[in-house]
């Protein structure tokens, strides 16, 4: 052993038993002999004479790269000797007379073998067919040499396939062409020649080595698809298949690959005319019979594909083909085939190429124009169902996953969610080619499942359930009304039902969801309600151990109350007796949920109840005495966490914090049944417990005036109260203002914004005294966080405080809409609020030019229509000193013209269009405020800076004058479009 050889093992040593810095050594030492120009003759003489395994891989390594990177600076001496010595270790044949280590390489590991092939490959890349013609051919001969000359020729397809032919890795534009180039030449001239040695080998070797059989027909499989099929599609090779499949006694690999071949025929791109009477020649139905052994060995995984490629090919024949004898044929054999097909589909591993839904999906919609289906077709139908039904299953090995919803159960399920997606599609296109059938199908799983054992799957009851759930996606309101087909039957029965696996959190929920889709029926039959309610109130719902079940029920049931509401007043004493026990432990102190912490789940049973017991169909002193017997409770839980609050230490006050919390969510939940009608004028008395509890819940902000949650869950209950008290609320209103003004956070001022939005828009003018005090301090504390700039994101920038600042713009903006467009644009100008007017009109005027979001440009520009208009009075004097020259001479221009002239101003969208729109009626608004002011500054000054010439301007002057505001918009709009080239990026909005 010499010292090349020596480190070539310790670089490659991995044991750890090394020394480190010897290691580095050795990897230095063999790096340094690579970049010798020798490099070639080292690596040929080692091949020759060393015995070591990972000698011969590091020279095959080398010559590997040496081809690659320096083919091209080669001599030809250098290239010859390459070569021959690469080909005759290939080949078996000794490089030098005294060399006998040829054979040693050729019976050595897979992986010596399969870089010996992807040298030879490389070769072939560089020199076939023009410098080394003969690579095929001279192989040939040397295939009698036996099984290592054989595998060897075999791998050298492979590698060449792998790293050249095979489509299904991307290529670059020069190895397609080499590619080209060498199939064209082996298709010239040694294709036949190769075909007949794999029916050789396979003829010689079936018996005595399998492995070199399977071998020759994984490449026979590689190549099929640029060959000439008849090389291949011929009684002499089809028979052979069919025999090596067909055969007990083989090994399964073998009978695999020979499936393998038969299927790449059977996808071999051709004429669908060809494509028929080949499918139809290879009488496919002789290897029906093997799907049904183990579903797990690789045989039936192989035959599986074909069958499953073959039906798909034939489908496909159906579609293409025009004369009725091919279509007639297509479906023939297409109907033979299918029975296994679908075994196939619920049996076996099929290969990821072939999708059982898309291949489903043709299937069906093949039977869309059909006037009615034959029994045959009724038959495959309901074996589709069958299909779709075991493949909506979970996999019973996710069950505990599942049921406790960890990571793997969460990704399990969310994989299943999205496949249904596909699937249910599939569903309802069969529910419309095969109606009642379809229902019946879904009937006879649902009765299965509800006369289920013990031990019967859940997950089997979870897919007839989830069946008869989107089997309500493809019905009517009216369908689901009256009961039709077999609904008046199934409903009933499910509301009756209790599983023997309904602890399963998936099966009760998917049992509450389809409960919850069919409730129109029970609105429409009323005798079944006792039934529904007990389904949601009992184990099944919300007293489900599960508590992700329980607030889910909770959550539907709100639903299903909202749609049966005043059907629900006989049952309301009985409801709210269930309940009992649900909300005495909500609204106990401590009882904050500690598995999802400050989640607003769990507060729709209040919801629920606040609807029902906020109808006016409920007697008014019952209705006092429901209310009172919950918001009482809620509200001394509240009052008492206030009261302690200072005395508790700091983990103790957390507490507090989530159960005030919890105990707002309630009541907010429950104040939503309740109306402003009953609440202010025919049942005062119930606003006024409102009132009571809304002074409550404002001491949270003078309590905690710095816990964002809170002041986040008062706030949502001030805009309850603002709906529920209507006028009746004023009196409270500067107090909660007042203390939630306090703070200047972007999220907060974004709350509060939104708050004053619904007020204005509530109460109109009636809040204008109010506005004018807040007003001022609002503004000011907007720009002093505004930047007078435009926000800019990029490095060093927080992505959240720039999401904050645009939300906190974008809510001002609307809110000065808000304000405009209520009658309320003298606060603007009045003596507190003047200061910031000029700060106002700059923000304005850049939104509505430049603002990404277009939807408040054309809010913007809203505003400045409504403030003209108000502030010039069509006789009288400027309301405001300098707003007319501002508007002329910075609205007009940089708006009205430099911003429509921007190529981002797309005219093809829609929100644009109307932006548009009211940019042009501000040039109207103007022209009649201003007269000839506004007309002479924009065209003799905005004009000629766009290069307008002086006819189109003439135009649009008589269009302005004129009263067609349409035929004005579109004038302007092609006048702009013609501006647009001649701008060349000259514009500076100002």
């Amino acid at each position: 052993m010499d010292d090349l050889e020596k480190a070539i093992l310790i670089s490659f040593d991995e044991s750890g038993a090394v020394n480190s810095g010897l290691k580095e050594q050795a990897v230095a030492f063999v790096q340094q002999i690579k970049e010798t120009p020798s490099i070639c003759s080292i690596c040929v003489e080692k091949l020759c004479f060393s015995e070591l395994v990972q000698v011969h891989f590091w020279c095959l390594q080398c010559l590997h790269e040496a081809l690659r990177i320096k083919y091209s600076s080669m001599t030809l001496e250098e290239k010859s000797f390459i070569r021959k010595s690469v080909f005759s270790l290939a080949c078996c044949e000794p490089v030098h007379a005294s060399d006998s280590n040829s054979v040693r390489i050729l019976e050595g590991p897979a992986f010596i073998k399969n870089k010996l092939a992807q040298v030879v490959v490389t070769l072939i890349y560089f020199e076939y067919p023009v410098i080394w013609p003969s690579v095929f051919v001279d192989f040939l001969p040397n295939l009698s040499k036996g099984a290592v000359v054989i595998d060897m020729f075999c791998r050298v397809l492979n590698v060449l396939d792998d790293e050249l032919i095979s489509q299904d890795y991307p290529r670059t534009g020069d190895d397609v062409a080499v590619s080209g180039r060498i199939k064209d030449a082996m298709r010239a001239q040694c294709v036949p020649q190769i075909v007949g040695a794999w029916y050789d080998i396979v003829s010689m070797y079936r018996n005595s080595n399998p492995d070199l059989c399977t071998s020759a027909l994984d490449s026979m499989r590689r190549y099929v698809s640029w060959i000439d099929i008849g090389l291949i599609a011929n009684d002499a090779f089809t028979t052979l298949l069919f025999e090596l499949m067909l055969v007990d006694g083989l090994l399964d690999q073998l009978r695999a690959a020979a499936a393998g071949v038969v299927l790449a025929v059977v996808l071999k791109r051709m004429d669908y005319k060809s494509k028929l009477a080949l499918l139809q020649s290879l009488q496919i139905r002789r290897v029906f019979r093997l799907v049904a052994g183990d579903s797990n060995s690789e045989l039936v995984s192989s035959v599986a594909s074909l069958l499953s490629g073959y039906a798909t090919e034939l489908l496909e024949c159906s579609k293409r083909l025009s004369s009725e004898d091919g279509k007639g044929v297509s479906l023939e054999l297409l109907n033979e085939v299918l029975p296994s097909v679908f075994y196939v589909m619920q049996n076996c591993e099929v290969d990821s190429a072939f999708s059982i839904l898309q291949f489903l999906s043709v299937y069906v919609s093949t039977m869309k124009s059909l006037p009615g289906l034959t029994e045959t077709q009724l038959l495959h139908v309901g074996q589709i169902l069958e299909v779709i039904r075991a493949q909506i299953q979970f996999d019973p090995m996710y069950r505990s996953n599942l049921d406790s919803l960890d990571k793997i159960g969460r990704e399990e399920e969310d994989r299943m969610v999205e496949f249904r997606k596909d699937v249910f599609v599939l569903l309802r296109n069969i529910g419309r080619v095969a109606p009642d059938l379809t229902q019946i199908f879904i009937r006879n799983s649902l009765v299965s499942a509800v006369s289920s054992s013990e031990d019967r799957n859940a997950e089997e009851v979870e897919a007839s359930l989830s069946l008869f759930y989107a089997l309500g996606e493809s019905l009517t309101d009216d369908a689901v009304r009256t009961g039709s087909g077999l609904l008046g039957e199934l409903v009933p029965m499910l509301l009756s039902t209790t599983f023997p696996c309904h602890s399963n959190r998936l099966v009760a929920l998917v049992y509450l969801d389809a409960i919850t889709r069919y409730v129109k029926f029970v609105s429409e039959n009323t005798q079944y309600i006792p039934m529904a309610l007990r389904a949601f109130l009992d184990e099944r719902g919300i007293h489900h151990p599960n508590v992700n079940v329980s607030r889910r029920a909770s959550y539907l049931f709100m639903r299903v109350v909202k749609l049966l509401k005043a059907k629900l007043v006989p049952y309301i004493e009985t409801i709210l007796q269930s309940l009992q026990d649900t909300v005495a432990q909500f609204t106990k102190m401590g009882s904050a949920s500690e598995e999802l912490p400050g989640t607003e789940d769990g507060t729709h049973v209040f919801e629920a109840i606040g609807l029902l017991i906020g109808m006016e169909d409920v007697p008014p002193e019952k209705q006092s005495d429901y209310l009172s017997a919950l918001l009482t409770p809620l509200c001394q839980q509240v009052e008492v966490a206030l009261l302690n609050a200072k005395s508790h230490n700091p983990g103790e006050t957390l507490a507090q914090i989530e159960n005030i919390q919890q105990m707002i969510m309630a009541i907010n939940a429950l104040s939503k049944g309740f109306s402003e009608r009953l609440a202010t004028a025919s049942r005062p008395g119930i606003g006024l417990m409102f009132k009571k509890t809304l002074d409550i819940l404002l001491q949270v902000l003078v309590v905690f005036p710095k816990i964002q949650p809170l002041r986040c869950k008062v706030t949502s209950f001030i805009h309850r109260m603002v709906d529920t008290l209507g006028n009746s609320v004023f009196p409270y209103l500067p107090k909660a203002l007042g203390e939630l003004l306090g703070e200047s956070e972007p999220k907060e001022l974004v709350g509060f914004l939104v708050l004053l939005n619904q007020l204005i828009c509530k109460f109109g003018t009636g809040v204008g005294e109010l506005l004018e005090s807040i007003y001022p301090v609002i503004t000011s504390r907007t720009f002093s966080i505004l930047p007078r700039s435009d926000i800019q994101s990029g490095p060093g920038s927080c992505p959240e405080e720039i999401r904050e600042l645009l939300e906190l713009q974008r809510t001002f903006l609307i809110f000065l809409h808000v304000m405009a467009t209520h009658e309320l644009s003298s606060i603007f100008v009045s003596p507190r609020s003047s200061g910031y007017l000029d700060l106002m009109m700059q923000l304005l005027l850049y939104a509505c030019c430049n603002h990404k979001d277009i939807s408040i440009r054309k809010a913007c520009v809203q505003i400045f229509i409504r403030l003209i208009r108000d502030w010039f009075p069509d006789h009288g004097k400027e309301k405001v000193p300098g707003f007319r020259s501002f508007i002329i001479e910075a609205f007009a221009t940089n708006c009205c013209l430099y911003s429509v002239l921007d190529k981002s101003f797309e005219f093809r969208d829609a929100n644009t269009v109307a932006l548009f729109g009211e940019i042009v009626l501000a040039q109207k608004v103007m022209y009649e405020k201003f007269g000839n002011d506004f007309l002479l500054n924009f065209v003799s000054k905005g004009f000629p800076n766009v290069h307008c010439p002086q006819d189109l301007a003439e135009q649009y002057c008589q269009k302005l004058q004129g009263n067609d505001l349409k035929a004005l918009k579109s004038f302007y709009q092609s006048l702009i479009e013609k501006l647009r080239p001649q701008q060349n990026g000259s514009l500076v909005f100002r």
